[in-house]
């Protein structure tokens, strides 16, 4: 299990069956999670201090977390899974 913060489980809790259902069944939608892991493995790498990056890419790396979380949470809410 990682260890990184804001995984799509904390996220989205209870819907995993919904994610994995959705990913499955639309490739659109299983590269916007992929894209929310790789923003959200820089974001916990910045903070950790592991990757340092400015402020200003810091703080466009969260609203663009934000941004796929946003697209996450419509994909669900519209999806008959």
């Amino acid at each position: 299990m990682s260890n990184t913060p804001h995984t799509l489980g904390e996220e989205f809790p209870g819907q995993l069956d919904a994610i994995h259902a959705l990913k499955a069944a639309d490739p659109r939608f299983a590269r916007v999670l992929e894209e929310y892991d790789e923003v959200n493995d820089k974001i916990h790498r910045a903070e950790t201090k592991i990757e340092p990056v400015s402020q200003e890419e810091e703080i466009r790396l969260h609203k663009q977390r934000l941004a796929l979380k946003d697209r996450i949470a419509a994909a669900l809410s519209s999806a008959k899974v």
